[in-house]
């Protein structure tokens, strides 16, 4: 097989830009054996470029000068891994309009201003791919794009965050509150120093956009993601969760129903016997509907340096592959479907719920609960008080039947107004066929 030379140039030389460089480096002939096309390496931008990454690298091919690096003509892959939406965008932006093929892991560039890129990147043939930015080194994007062509995606359910699959699964595991379990998190590795992207629900929603833009061919914005995080979980629901069979992880999911798109990110309780239930740690699993194929699963480490420069790499390749092959654009960014799908109103979502009410202990008063939610069409399945007693109030625990989310909060305003709770209910969503 003849081998065809093309340049690569690489933005951004921090965890994943190195993993990046040491895969190149230790699988580059094997590469060009198994593709007929030698990358090249022609720079790495960087502003610090003396910190030591674990690998190493002429110095020659070193420089501080990214939009120069992506203007030469010997590059023609641009692997942009600065992260942000600010130079990230620009520099994007610069290199698709040059008809540069661009690979990045930046989630937040394409949830934010995907739209205005994808376009970029259709007027100009230019490839741009993504595959890292969501699940690490799990292939999900390509499987969306390539290996499910056939399908109608009917629902995609997903942990993609690894953070706060470390938490959650410590938690259960140590019977320990969130702040402490986040502590040991940053201490290991596993958090940042500011956590809040993570914890709060935000990295996933961005992958959330991302996995519902490529599976139901239409363009979604942050704005149309109802995100809730996992800051707030007690341990005690963690527990009384598992009595009750159910394990609680934080969510993405994203549907198609009779009155359009759901997507959403949320802590749910899903039965232990459901295979997202057994994904601890921080890895990442994800688990798609299609009307042929039926259920799929995609797991594996959900980030990281050698996980992440696995994916970034295999979109290198298909890059350089379109170059050498003069058919840049081959696969298009995004493929807007025909037909507008609506956003689903949120009140109309049907889902069941766990709640955990502080009620006064004192006769009547589940029967006044009861009432109150048979009064807006919603049944109970099931109901457990603890013996346990705070003060005047006790704990009862309820797990519902579906109804609409619009029916949940107005009975809960209800119930949460009456004198006789003591705290505002606790809510989770339980997802019995995630």
């Amino acid at each position: 097989m003849a081998t065809k030379e093309i340049g690569i140039g690489i933005v951004g030389f921090g965890t994943v830009g190195a993993g990046v460089v040491e895969t190149l480096q230790r699988n580059g002939a094997l590469l060009a054996e198994r593709t007929g096309v030698r990358l090249a390496l022609r720079g790495i931008a960087d502003l610090d470029l003396e910190r030591d990454r674990g690998v190493t690298v002429d110095r020659a091919l070193l420089t501080t000068d990214a939009a120069g690096l992506i203007a030469r003509e010997d590059v023609q892959v641009v692997v942009e891994l600065i992260g942000g939406t600010g130079v990230a965008r620009t520099l994007t932006q610069d290199a698709l309009q040059a008809g540069k093929a661009v690979v990045t892991a930046n989630k937040a560039l394409l949830a934010e201003h995907g739209a205005e890129l994808y376009a970029v990147a259709q007027a100009h043939h230019a490839d741009w791919l993504f595959e890292a930015s969501v699940g690490g080194g799990i292939p999900i994007i390509r499987a969306l794009r390539e290996g499910l062509v056939a399908n109608r995606i009917h629902r995609i359910c997903g942990i993609l965050n690894g953070t706060c699959n470390y938490i959650l699964t410590r938690m259960e595991r140590e019977q320990a509150p969130f702040d402490t379990v986040l502590q040991a998190a940053q201490a290991a590795g596993y958090a940042e120093a500011e956590p809040s992207l993570d914890i709060d629900g935000w990295d996933t929603a961005h992958k959330a956009v991302i996995l519902a833009t490529h599976a139901f061919g239409r363009l979604v914005r942050m704005e149309d993601v109802r995100v809730e995080g996992i800051r707030d979980i007690d341990p005690m629901d963690i527990e009384l969760a598992a009595g009750l069979g159910y394990r609680i992880k934080l969510l993405a999911v994203i549907q198609r129903g009779p009155e359009g798109l759901d997507v959403r990110v949320h802590p749910a309780l899903i039965p232990h016997d459901h295979v997202l239930a057994e994904i601890g740690g921080v890895f990442n699993a994800v688990l798609v509907d299609g009307d042929v194929v039926g259920q799929t699963l995609y797991y594996g480490r959900g980030a990281g340096r050698e996980p992440t420069a696995s994916a970034v790499v295999a979109d290198i390749v298909d890059a350089a592959r379109n170059q050498a092959s003069g058919e840049p654009g081959r696969i298009p960014a995004f493929v807007a479907l025909n037909g507008e799908i609506p956003l689903q109103p949120p009140a109309s979502v049907q889902t069941r719920y766990y709640l955990r009410l502080s009620l006064r202990d004192i006769p009547g008063m589940f029967g006044r609960v009861a009432e109150i939610l048979g009064r807006h069409a919603i049944s109970i399945a099931s109901v457990m008080q603890k013996e346990q007693q705070t003060g005047e109030y006790v704990p009862v625990i309820m797990l519902t039947h579906a109804a609409p989310e619009g029916a949940f909060q107005a009975a809960l305003t209800e119930i949460d107004a009456l004198h006789e709770t003591g705290a505002p209910t606790i809510r989770y969503r339980v997802e019995d066929h995630a």
